[in-house]
């Protein structure tokens, strides 16, 4: 199903899913749809489902555009499917998809890629047995307890002591079978998105500021609990690694078209990168459409490049 010449891409816009993300990927669905009309590209709309295959061969997309936040999204799963379908898609491709979404792993190479990031340990639902321990001779007290592949801080609790451990293990393993629990760092919040494939570029610093405890779920997608600060009020130098990094970490999982990676900086010191997300929410609260204004790209600008990206990537 590859590009006709003269005329502009049909596209596939894909949302929806059962992850427990589900709702942000219909916001984000809803505003791509939006754009894509007003750039007059034929475009139609598929819940994903289990006559998504069906679905596809009918509507003979020459592009599908992912916007599915979570598992089966942003896990590789959907990608996969594209890949077999010969259908090219908006941004990353399987294996980068699966590492970037399995915080572990991502964690681990980050690390060997010299790419600062918190102290951590990972455990599983059958071996959780001396987790305590590890944690406390590897990371310590407070700590951020998360399950290892989930977005949107779904899942996640902030333990100050062992005595906290047993609620926070039992609340993450409800939506994962794997778990980790890495060093709180405290600092300001951070995120960094990457536009690109081969050359990738960093984007503005933009800087979370909450009216809550920390960014979580019903922070990020509610009007008013918080403010997104351009460039983030870190120091200059901060800034520029912490795009240095986003894009170095970018490259290290193999991402392509589009990717946003979240730091904790602390004051003078150089930024943690805790994890890179692979489809940025699209929604109006979004954080990787805020940086790309402020580079100076609309959101309808944005939506067209990343069409443009995923098939230059497929021509290459």
């Amino acid at each position: 199903m590859s590009q006709r010449p003269n005329r502009k891409p049909k596209v596939a816009l894909l949302y929806g899913g059962n992850s427990e993300e589900r709702e942000v990927s219909i916001r984000s669905a809803k505003a791509v749809h939006r754009a894509l009309t007003t750039l007059n590209y034929p475009v139609e709309k598929i819940s994903v489902s289990k006559d998504l295959i069906s679905r596809l061969k009918n509507a003979r997309p020459d592009i599908a555009f992912i916007a599915m936040h979570g598992n089966s999204g942003e896990d590789g799963t959907i990608q996969a499917l594209l890949d077999a379908l010969k259908i090219p898609y908006t941004g990353s491709g399987v294996l980068a998809s699966a590492l970037a979404m399995n915080k572990t792993m991502s964690k681990r190479l980050f690390i060997e890629n010299g790419i600062q990031t918190p102290s951590f340990v990972s455990a599983r639902k059958e071996s959780q047995n001396d987790i305590a321990e590890d944690i406390r001779s590897s990371c310590g007290y407070p700590a951020v307890v998360k399950p290892a592949s989930q977005g949107s801080t779904i899942g996640l609790s902030i333990v100050k002591s062992a005595k906290e451990l047993s609620k926070a293990l039992k609340m993450a393993f409800v939506y994962d079978n794997e778990i980790l629990i890495e060093q709180q760092v405290k600092g300001a919040e951070v995120t960094v998105g990457v536009l690109g494939n081969s050359n990738p570029v960093a984007l503005p610093t933009l800087e979370i500021a909450t009216k809550t405890k920390f960014y979580d779920y019903r922070t990020k997608y509610t009007a008013g609990l918080s403010n997104h600060i351009i460039p983030a009020r870190i120091g200059k130098k901060q800034r520029e690694l912490a795009k240095k990094m986003a894009v170095a970490a970018h490259k290290a999982l193999g991402c392509r078209g589009f990717s946003r990676a979240d730091f904790i900086c602390p004051k003078g010191k150089d930024p943690f990168i805790l994890e890179v997300n692979t489809v940025p929410g699209l929604t109006n609260l979004s954080l990787f459409p805020d940086a790309a204004k402020a580079k100076g790209i609309s959101f309808k600008d944005l939506v067209s490049k990343l069409i443009d990206l995923a098939l230059e990537e497929k021509s290459e």
